[in-house]
């Protein structure tokens, strides 16, 4: 127990403090009179930071440990590992090779003699395509028939390869969003430049050649299972338009509906329709199931199946390919 003065107005006296109500004052006046006791905290003290630095150095050899296996394996990976995915993927690929060429080896050996007058392809195809190309495919038009039904899937694979060429060309060739701004000012100056927008003379004429060469290119497309045409030669046609839209009245009016994304989702819609309608009516065919899609009336105009329709998908593929070579040649943008 300790003793304070009170030195308030009103006297001194003096008050008890128990060590319950002045701990501090009680640990010091404890200190004081057993020095032994505070050697002891000390040593405690000091053993508990010796302890913890141990730990945090503990910690950093373990750090360092990892540290020094990932770089192993990294290390590995871009020595040891990258001549071990090479040498698979060589192996892999000249087995793949060969696989393919003894296929075909095998597939040629067992073809007809070349040219010779029995062949099949000489009695028997043609013959095919013509006799009962219009009760089979509902197709006036024996071209449009052939490569649109009996070889639709060559078709695809053509349309398929536009574009991949387009996508090629793209990467090649147009401005990136966030790069040069500079660049990209100047491509747009140079076609101001080039390509003025104010000739009436070719604003004139386009205003009343580019509908009558879009509907020109539309019945194109729509009459191709009736008679010359088809996607390619309408898809041309209406490729041809848009250009001369372009060059008469420049991008800022054709942007409002030839864009990269109307480009994206034209391609992709025409493309995954015809992929997806032909792989349903093979796998109708070749398991003996009813497609739902019928010839119809030979010389109607909807007739032919899906005939029609894959004319106009093939078409939007051409234009929409046309357009994005020409715009990305010029600009570097569509």
């Amino acid at each position: 127990m300790t003793e304070r003065t009170d030195n308030r107005p009103g006297g001194r006296r003096k008050r008890a403090f128990t060590a319950a109500e002045n701990p501090l004052d009680d640990r010091i006046l404890e200190e004081l009179q057993d020095p032994p006791a505070r050697a002891g905290r000390e040593r405690t003290e000091e053993e508990a930071a010796r302890m913890e630095a141990a730990e945090l150095k503990r910690l950093e050899e373990i750090a360092r440990h990892e540290r020094g296996l990932l770089d192993q394996a990294h290390s590995w990976s871009h020595t040891h590992g990258e001549r071990i995915a090479r040498t698979v993927y060589a192996a892999l690929a000249a087995v793949i090779c060969l696989a393919v060429i003894a296929v075909l080896l095998t597939t040629v050996s067992n073809l007809p003699p070349f040219g010779h007058g029995e062949n099949p392809i000489h009695n028997e195809v043609s013959a095919r395509y013509i006799e009962e190309g219009p009760a089979e495919t509902g197709a006036l038009n024996f071209v449009a028939g052939m490569i649109l039904d009996y070889r639709a899937f060559d078709t695809l694979g053509e349309s398929h390869v536009l574009f991949i060429a387009c996508c090629a060309v793209l990467i090649l060739l147009r401005l990136p969003e966030t790069g040069d701004l500079r660049e990209r000012m100047m491509a747009e100056a140079n076609d101001r430049v080039w390509e003025p927008k104010h000739d009436i003379i070719l604003q004139r004429g386009a205003g009343f050649l580019v509908p009558v060469i879009l509907l020109f290119g539309v019945y194109v497309l729509l009459n191709g299972h009736l008679g010359p045409g088809g996607g390619f030669s309408g898809g041309a046609a209406i490729g041809a338009g848009l250009i001369l839209y372009l060059n008469a009245y420049g991008f800022a009016a054709a942007e409002r509906f030839l864009t990269i994304r109307s480009f994206r989702i034209a391609t992709a819609c025409a493309l995954g329709f015809y992929a997806l309608s032909k792989a349903w009516s093979f796998f109708c065919g070749a398991n003996g199931l009813e497609s739902g899609i019928g010839p119809g009336t030979a010389g109607a105009l909807f007739s032919a199946g899906l005939i029609p329709f894959l004319n106009v998908a093939v078409g939007l593929v051409v234009a929409f390919v046309l357009y994005a070579f020409y715009t990305l040649f010029r600009k570097g943008d569509l």
